[in-house]
């Protein structure tokens, strides 16, 4: 634990390659233009669920399954679009920037996309056991650049709005839910009695930005949080606690509200229902927008890089044992089903060991808050090492944004193990990966933040 305690402090310097750095900055301006609009994603019962180890379907939906964009426009403007899926690759992700771009005059360097991770939406990624539904792939690409489109006419169209922002906090809807047992596993699934101390740090802060009317209504408003978007008052399709807790927010608030991922690659809620996390969630927001305050600035800027990260090379023998180890002694009925589908994965990752591949980080900047942007469920320890070396007091990270690039785990967290590291088409990057995105979203950071 010291080792984990070390990283988590101080981080580790790793240097991986980045390229074709794309920069959009502007003046401050006495005001914002802002367009907010929502777009569903429409689903059928026979589409497979993403979020589990095998296929599985559900009957009926709550709430529901939509993209959320808000185009923020100074002298330049920005788009944030936010998307109820389990994540998606850029071959998806890449063509809708462009629309939007060509559709609507944004930069692509502008432009984010970012997954809730809600596992109860039909499937955008081939991953464990199953593929991804290309269908509802597609039907999600459509509304982003339907959403977006929308949002960018209300933004033309919109009154100056002004940016209030607060820092809250929310410290019960989730845990580092990687806990150290007492037979030196880390838990996954199962019981959980002999749990002895979480493996990492847990990230409360909930930031809040919204754009306020002259009527003192709001054009739109965004949240950012980091547990995963696991959840559903019902057993059926729903965005989860987090899409289902933005939609509420946004009927009572009478404008579009987008939840924005964050680093949650290992932290879960363990013990509160749906109800409740919807419940303390709005409670929170709605406390921070009673609190916040007018931004001192209303500059924006953006840069989007693309970013080199290699495959990781594994031995056959050591991950089977990984898996079987684990599965037999805490999910002894669904064993051999689990090993059988982390070897099939590996079969498919074995000649692809060692192989560079590129993808999106991006850094943005609203007024006086920056955001990071990582194409991974990256692990809150991360998260929290990009905030603390940030030049920028108000910074956050959004995960699983612009791509896909499975799990990034800290360093030590390889040597602890877990499901998290376990190689698999979810977990896939050579260590040191996540320290080496730390290195460039801070390099990100200070050039957005240039006057």
């Amino acid at each position: 634990m010291t080792g984990f305690w070390r990283s988590a402090a101080c981080g580790l310097v790793i240097l991986c390659g980045g390229l074709s750095a794309r920069v959009d900055r502007v003046q401050a301006a006495d005001a914002l233009r802002v367009g907010a609009a929502t777009v569903e994603m429409q689903a059928e019962d026979e589409m497979v669920i993403g979020g589990g180890i095998g296929p599985g379907r559900l009957t009926g939906q709550e709430g529901k399954l939509q993209a959320t964009a808000l185009v923020v426009a100074g002298d330049t403007r920005l788009c944030l679009v936010a998307v109820d899926v389990l994540m998606i690759n850029r071959d998806y992700l890449d063509p809708a920037a462009k629309r939007i771009e060509e559709e609507c005059g944004i930069p692509f360097e502008n432009i984010l996309i970012n997954s809730s991770h809600t596992h109860h939406a039909p499937s955008t990624v081939t991953i464990h056991g199953y593929q991804r539904e290309e269908e509802f792939c597609r039907r999600t690409v459509e509304a982003i650049v339907a959403a977006a489109k929308e949002a960018n006419a209300r933004a033309e169209a919109s009154v100056e709005c002004q940016p209030v922002y607060r820092l809250g906090q929310e410290a019960t809807v989730g845990q580092n839910s990687r806990l150290l047992l007492n037979d030196g596993f880390v838990f996954w699934i199962g019981p959980r009695e002999n749990a002895l101390r979480p493996t990492g740090p847990f990230d409360v802060d909930l930031p809040v930005l919204a754009f306020r009317k002259p009527d003192g209504g709001y054009a739109g408003l965004l949240f950012n949080h980091s547990t995963h978007c696991i959840g559903t008052r019902q057993p059926k399709r729903s965005p989860g606690f987090y899409g289902l807790a933005a939609q509420e927010l946004s009927e009572e608030l009478e404008a579009p509200c987008a939840f924005f991922s964050g680093a949650a690659g290992s932290t879960h809620n363990l013990i509160l229902t749906t109800d409740e996390m919807v419940l303390r969630l709005k409670g929170a927001i709605h406390d921070s927008l009673q609190a916040a305050q007018p931004m001192s600035s209303t500059r924006l800027a953006a840069v989007k890089r693309e970013f080199t990260y290699r495959v990781r090379e594994f031995d056959e023998e050591t991950e089977e044992r990984k898996c079987v180890d684990y599965c037999q002694k805490y999910a002894p009925q669904g064993a051999e089903y689990i090993a059988q589908v982390f070897r099939d994965m590996r079969e498919i990752l074995r000649p692809q060991q060692g192989q560079e591949r590129s993808t999106w980080l991006q850094a943005l900047r609203i007024g006086d808050a920056y955001f990071v942007a990582v194409p991974a469920e990256y692990f809150t320890v991360l998260g929290i090492e990009i905030k603390r070396r940030s030049p920028h007091r108000n910074t956050f990270v959004f995960g699983l944004s612009n791509d896909y690039i499975g799990y990034v785990p800290n360093r030590d967290a390889y040597d602890l193990g877990g499901y998290q590291t376990w190689t698999g088409l979810h977990s896939f990057v050579e260590r040191g990966t996540g320290e080496a995105i730390v290195d460039e979203c801070v390099r990100m950071l200070e050039e957005v933040g240039r006057e």
